[in-house]
């Protein structure tokens, strides 16, 4: 199926904009303020693959036109030649028919930013509190599969070694735009460690995956903050309950409140309660402009709506299953293990998939 004009021109679009970025980063001028070259610079490159794309595109017609004027001329072996130069032109035509769209999708902005994970024990008392350590160290180890760096913000610890809250930080380019098809309840069914009768339990814990924001992205008024010290309190250690050392800080506005008690230091734990804090202001305003946009979407991932059921782990089958795309795996052990790319993956194709069902229904009606 050939690109529609309307692809065709917002391709033309693109390519024109991409020249003029080119004739920007090739003026000597332009060095002199690196604010704006790094601004230019990263347009350029975000419009790169979908200008290489429609290039080939045009190459790849033009070369399919050539060889179809050849079979009409020449001897039985030309012929043939281009018969299979056409057969390999038509299925690279049709990849391209499905890559472009693709391609031309708008680009989450914040799918290059660090993330901030925060994992809550939900229904299931000590049991969920375990699972919650148990995904800890799911996405500590996918972070290690992709040499991502790992940061402990938070933890909220259990006697039996789980977490009624944790809260990690992940350092990598474009780690947002892997995790955070996460956001949702993980539900949880296997026998706890906790249960004598051998009865499976259903408990569920709760992820929330924030793009980290800027401090120009979020404004923070220091009159619209109640900043609280206390002294820490915890399993030992030698600075726990002498120094006034942990910190809670609640936006008074919204009501949204930080507990941080990690480091050593006051100064240290109210970084880091900023930090935090900044993540959840910067993932609220989203939620709320998304919900305005598109109110009469509910489980759209970018809302943080984390209200539904979005995967389960069945322990006596050795199951994952991820509940919006159906998608049911038997090797519990790797996923839980940190082996998430197939999930991943196909989440981002389901993902893309709908939001391109979207965008052409819009570009239809621009058109009618």
């Amino acid at each position: 199926m050939a690109l529609s004009e309307i692809y065709l021109s917002r391709l033309a679009e693109v390519e024109r904009r991409y020249q003029e970025l080119s004739e920007k980063l090739s003026d000597p001028q332009i060095f002199s303020d690196r604010e704006r070259y790094a601004r230019v610079a990263r347009e350029h490159a975000e419009l790169e693959p979908v200008v290489e794309a429609y290039r080939e595109y045009r190459r790849v017609l033009k070369e399919l036109e050539e060889n179809r004027e050849l079979l009409g001329e020449g001897d039985e072996e030309l012929r043939e030649l281009a018969r299979e130069e056409i057969r390999t032109l038509e299925a690279r035509l049709e990849e391209l028919e499905k890559e472009i769209p693709l391609l031309l999708l708008p680009r989450d902005p914040n799918d290059e930013k660090n993330v901030i994970v925060e994992i809550r024990a939900g229904a299931g008392g000590e049991e969920a509190a375990l699972f919650a350590a148990d995904l800890l160290r799911m996405y500590h180890r996918y972070a290690e599969r992709r040499g991502w760096k790992t940061e402990i913000l938070s933890a909220n610890e259990t006697g039996l070694g789980g977490f009624k809250e944790v809260i990690m930080r992940i350092e990598a380019r474009g780690a947002y735009s892997r995790l955070k098809y996460e956001s949702g309840v993980h539900r949880v069914q296997r026998i706890p460690v906790t249960e004598s009768g051998g009865r499976i339990h259903t408990s569920t814990v709760t992820v929330a995956v924030l793009p980290e924001a800027d401090e120009v992205e979020v404004d923070i008024r220091p009159e619209d903050l109640r900043i609280e010290t206390m002294r820490a309190s915890g399993h030992g250690g030698q600075h726990v309950n002498r120094t006034e050392s942990a910190v809670r800080i609640t936006h008074l506005p919204t009501g949204i409140t930080v507990y941080c008690a990690n480091e050593r230091s006051q100064h240290q734990n109210r970084a880091t309660a900023m930090r935090i804090l900044r993540a959840r202001l910067y993932e609220k305003a989203l939620r709320e402009q998304e919900e305005r946009i598109q109110s009469e979407r509910r489980s759209q991932v970018g809302t943080g709506d984390r209200s539904e059921r979005i995967r389960t782990y069945n322990f006596p089958q050795n199951r994952v299953t991820d509940h919006r795309i159906g998608l049911t795996l038997y090797r519990l052990e790797e996923v839980l293990d940190g082996d998430l790319d197939e999930i991943i993956d196909a989440l981002i194709t389901h993902f893309r998939t709908e939001a391109l069902k979207r965008e052409e229904e819009t570009l239809l009606r621009q058109a009618a």
